[in-house]
Formats: C-alpha cells, structure tokens, sequence
C-alpha cells in the first residue's frame, strides 16, 4: 500500500467534521425562528394581560418551554461559530499553535462533560416520562417530559459540534488545514 501523506482517515475525519457542522448550522438556523416566536408570544401575553385582563398559564409556560430548544441547540450552534464563552483577554496573547492546543483541550472537555450530562439525563427524562409528568398548574402545559427530552438531544448536539471541533484543531496541528 503506497504512503499517502493525508490518508483515507484523515479525509474521513475531514468529511465528517464538515457534516457535523452543516447539520449544526442548519439546526441553528431552525432554531433562530424560535426567538421570533417568543417575542411574539411574550408580546400577546402582555397585551392580553394589561388590556384585557386575561392570562393563559399555557402561554406563560410556552414561553419558558420554547427556551429550552433556543438555549439547547444555540449552544453548540454558538461553539461552531466560536461565539463560546472565553477569556479572550488571555486567549489572545496565546500563539496560533497555543490557540489551538486550547481550542483542542477545551472540545474535548466539551465531549467529556455532553457525554456526561446526557448520561445522568437519561434518567430523570425517563423518570419524567413514567409518570406523566406535567404542569403542576391549572391549564398549563401537559407531557413535560417532551420538553426535558430536549436536553440529551441537545446535549449530544454539543457532543457532536465538539467532535468537530476537535477534529479541526488535530488538522490544523498536523497543517493540513
């Protein structure tokens, strides 16, 4: 077998890196529409509320609901387009190689902690489930284990947009991008 300088594995990682990212941007793009929709929702309410005197407690709960996918899926959405939160102040003294090493350590932290949280969210998602679980108030929003599913589905959305992360900096290590 000839020596290839780039490899079939290398060109993989490439290919899947590159999916990853595609999928993150187009769940990112969905779920910018969320926010429309809560200040649309938020707004109604206010104006129901102060000039009609009526509330929904499904609508105030919808508000919150509609949250969880916005912060789940913005997350790694945010980490694909580097807008993460970080100590750029020091971050930026670091020499490209430097940069990247960061970079790598903390996407790989980033898999180790997803990895966890949708391990122990498991649990408490399907504990929710068993029990039907819904809101404690008068017509308010049924099924809350729907929304609490959210958070492995996001959280492996994190894992993976971490994975690509990571594959990114091993590339940039070894120049090939």
């Amino acid at each position: 077998m000839p020596d290839r300088p780039h490899g079939g594995g290398a060109r993989a990682a490439g290919i899947a890196r590159a999916a990853i990212e595609r999928l993150v941007d187009a769940v990112g793009a969905a779920t910018a529409w969320i926010s429309l929709v809560i200040v649309g929702l938020m707004a109604t309410n206010v104006l129901l509320r102060y000039l009609f005197s009526e509330g929904s407690v499904w609508a105030q709960e919808l508000e919150w609901h509609l949250l969880v996918p916005l912060v789940l899926f913005g997350m790694s959405y945010a980490l694909r387009h580097g807008e993460h939160v970080r100590v750029d102040i020091v971050y930026a003294r670091f020499s490209p190689r430097a940069k990247i090493v960061v970079d790598l350590v903390s996407a790989l932290l980033t898999v180790a902690i997803s990895a966890l949280v949708i391990w122990l969210s498991l649990h408490y998602v399907q504990q929710s489930y068993v029990i039907d679980e819904g809101s404690p108030d008068p017509g308010g929003i049924p099924h809350r284990y729907l929304i609490k599913s959210l958070i492995p589905v996001g959280f492996a959305l994190l894992l993976a947009q971490g994975v690509a992360v990571a594959l990114a900096c091993i590339e940039k290590l070894r120049g090939r991008r």
